[in-house]
């Protein structure tokens, strides 16, 4: 795609995102740490190895089923520290807030991320605070950056899945999508689904428990599942084969995703992740998944193959294959 400006697609998380962090941010700060592109930096220091990660949040509308814009904000940087196989400890908070905006509204948000911060079990310990003119900013954006060990042993990263290891999903998809979606102001209908936003560094400290074959970890945010698994694979140059009927959606989701013409695999998760496990450890880490409240609905979705390095294919319900592509155009701007 060709265009002298920036887009909406430039921050999907798809085809074009990709492009624009290969294109124009890697080579600006190009260096060994961020050309992994993991979810966050890892690195050492002292003799002590790091993650890192920062993340901004604009998502429309600030309130929505099962969450808002603070508690998000802190989930999301604890997951990215999480995906790393880091211990979440320290967060920063910087609020950018429209003139105007209601005093209530963001003591609600404040309160909401000191909640979020406790049930992670993090501390937040550093901010700031702007406010722009009217206009200059919708409502209040938030950026939570984070930091916290990684324990001797562990060795997660996006270029580490091997031939044979096993795709493990921790539970529903595109739950957090439609939620938001559904509040968006203009449309009409209505929906039970409530947002997946929870804080996943808990489980994942048992799965590392369970068993040292977790090679790769991931929460399937922006683009969904079938951008992350594309990224994981052109990342580690293998192939990746994937069921459909071991893929779990709503009912209430599938449909609402049938009628705007929207693919569950694409849409945002906040709430789930994706792990690439050593066959001997599966068993191990799918238990210790399924025994967290935020993965009883885990499950064994497919495998890595030595065939076909970059690609995603899924078995459909139907009996055929079809490729898994990474998400291409903006199917819903501001969801996180």
């Amino acid at each position: 795609m060709k265009s002298d400006k920036v887009l909406l697609d430039h921050g999907s998380g798809g085809k074009i995102s990709h492009r624009m962090t290969q294109d124009l941010l890697l080579p600006a700060f190009n260096n060994p740490i961020l050309a992994e592109l993991n979810d966050g930096a890892i690195f050492e220091l002292q003799g002590l190895r790091l993650g890192f990660s920062t993340d901004s949040y604009t998502v429309d509308p600030i309130f929505f089923p099962g969450g808002n814009i603070g508690e998000l904000a802190v989930y999301g940087t604890v997951n990215d520290l999480a995906m790393c196989g880091a211990e979440p400890a320290y967060l920063s908070a910087a609020l950018i807030i429209e003139e105007g905006f209601a005093l209530d509204q963001l003591q609600a948000i404040v309160s909401a991320m000191s909640r979020a911060a406790a049930h992670a079990g993090v501390t937040v310990v550093t901010g700031d605070t702007k406010v722009v003119p009217r206009g200059a900013v919708d409502k209040i954006f938030i950026n939570t950056s984070g930091i916290g060990a990684i324990p001797p042993g562990v060795q997660i990263g996006s270029r580490l899945a091997r031939p044979g290891d096993r795709v493990l999903l921790s539970g529903t998809i595109a739950d957090h999508g439609v939620s938001v979606l559904a509040s968006r102001e203009g449309l009409s209908f209505q929906t039970s689904v409530q947002s997946d936003t929870a804080p996943l560094n808990h489980m994942v400290r048992s799965m590392l428990a369970a068993g040292p074959g977790v090679h790769v970890l991931r929460d399937p945010t922006r683009g969904g599942l079938g951008t992350a698994l594309n990224e994981i694979a052109e990342k580690s140059a293998i192939g990746i084969r994937i069921r459909e009927d071991r893929i779990a959606v709503k009912a209430e989701v599938a449909g609402l995703c049938e009628l705007l013409g929207l693919d569950p695999l694409y849409l945002a998760n906040e709430g789930k992740l994706i792990a690439f496990v050593a066959p001997e450890d599966t068993d191990a880490v799918l238990a210790a998944m399924r025994r967290d409240p935020y993965g009883h609905d885990a499950v064994l979705i497919g495998e890595v193959t030595a065939e076909h390095p970059g690609k995603v294919f899924m078995d459909t319900r139907i009996g055929g294959t079809r490729i898994v592509d990474m998400l291409t155009g903006e199917q819903l701007p501001r969801i996180c």
